[in-house]
């Protein structure tokens, strides 16, 4: 299991890495070509749109074998990319963008679902610690290198790089090897699917949750379908976890612009060190993501979710704070715990989850995670013009309620349970 452990670290490597010099690279080329800020800003959008058909693609998920998915889903991605150097204009930029947003949804939570057929359910929680860690160490070179490539060679070598990342992390999911999955009993033992090869991009035998019967396979794309990863969901263990980490995650969003404004407005500091502070919380993500695993061997996801919700309200006061080293040590404090959360829900929903339900609870959890920011962002734009104390007071009111919550709610189950 080792073995794939590390491939799935290499892949979050280079997809974190490809993802954030796209972003990147593709603000700067459309801010080039139109020379508007507010039509680069815009770019996001492909980023975040797609999340809200999260249970929908997640049904996708579940209906197909999930490793030869995951390998298709690069290569679409990779091409799609590659289209972009004939792009006659900024408008072939944005659906570019917003096939590479469905095609992350797709990725995730076919790799969510995937996991658990890879690795020891022990393991899961580091693992999963591991992969936030190398996606948030690819972040903190990857802006600087996007930038740095598109200012060498312009758009098209970064547009060449990007797009060979998905080919390498195609082959990396080939590489994996799946466990076997326990042997039915013959008199209930489904047929072979019509027309699905023996291994169906499996390795010979092996099984595991890329491995769906018939009828699990049959899952519609409609409501009824995306009904059931919703009910799922809501059960615990999965359900709290799950929350907290929406509100911590809404939370990030409703606080950026209150942030901005404290570091220049009321600390008298240029804006480019909010750089500094990004860096700040990435150096805290990875020691976050490298500390969850051992957490979550010890305690209930609901009270990790709750530990690093409490973090994440000690950042948000400590950023309110006159004193420019509180903001620094509030990065870091939200760059731990802001993985917490979000590593303790997906852990949730891998071991408590069936295995032909992981794609739409996978999927689900990713909407009920990160949709609600879509709007947390605007309403903290709205609330900074009553200053940047009032978001950030809020917001560490919100998260310490969520975290309080989730620790009463955990009160009873067996420390290590998911």
């Amino acid at each position: 299991m080792r073995r794939n452990a590390v491939l799935f670290v290499l892949i979050s490597l280079c997809s974190g890495f490809g993802s954030t010099a796209m972003a990147i690279a593709a603000g700067l080329w459309i801010l080039e070509l139109t020379g508007s800020a507010g039509l680069a800003a815009l770019a996001g959008l492909g980023t975040y749109l797609p999340v809200l058909v999260a249970p929908w693609l997640g049904a996708l998920v579940d209906r197909l074998p999930r490793r030869p998915l995951l390998i298709t889903v690069d290569l679409v991605i990779s091409a799609a990319i590659l289209s972009l150097l004939a792009a006659p204009s900024a408008l072939w930029i944005y659906p570019v963008l917003l096939v590479r947003g469905l095609s992350y949804v797709l990725l995730d939570a076919g790799e969510t679902a995937l996991l658990p057929a890879a690795l020891a359910p022990e393991s899961l929680g580091d693992v999963n610690g591991w992969r936030s860690s190398a996606q948030e160490g690819a972040k903190l070179l990857a802006p600087l290198a996007g930038a740095a490539l598109y200012a060498w060679r312009g758009p098209h070598a970064v547009v060449l790089l990007c797009a060979a990342l998905p080919l390498a992390t195609a082959a990396m999911y080939a590489l994996v090897r799946l466990r076997p999955a326990p042997a039915p009993a013959p008199a209930v033992a489904p047929a072979p699917a019509a027309g699905l090869a023996p291994d169906a991009g499996l390795a010979p035998g092996a099984g595991g949750a890329d491995t769906i019967a018939d009828e699990e396979r049959a899952v519609t794309l409609g409501w009824a379908s995306v009904r059931a990863g919703l009910t799922t969901l809501w059960r615990e263990p999965m359900r709290t976890p799950v929350l907290v980490a929406a509100v911590a995650i809404t939370v990030s969003g409703l606080t950026n612009a209150a942030v901005l404004l404290h570091l220049v407005d009321d600390l008298h500091r240029p804006a480019t060190q909010l750089g500094l502070l990004s860096s700040s919380q990435g150096a805290g993500s990875i020691a976050g993501g490298l500390l969850v695993g051992r957490l979550l061997a010890r305690l209930p996801a609901a009270r990790v979710a709750a530990l690093g919700a409490a973090l994440f309200a000690t950042a948000c006061i400590a950023w309110s704070l006159p004193w420019w080293p509180a903001m620094i040590a509030g990065s870091v404090l939200a760059g731990l715990g802001l993985p917490w959360t979000l590593i303790a829900g997906v852990t949730a929903i891998q071991t408590g989850t069936p295995a032909h339900l992981l794609g739409r609870v996978a999927a689900t959890g990713t909407m009920v995670m990160f949709g609600p920011i879509t709007l947390g962002i605007p309403l903290g734009s709205a609330l900074s013009t009553l200053g940047s104390r009032p978001p950030l007071l809020l917001g560490a009111t919100l998260v310490l309620i969520a975290s309080g919550r989730s620790v009463s709610g955990s009160r009873g189950r067996p420390a290590g349970s998911a």
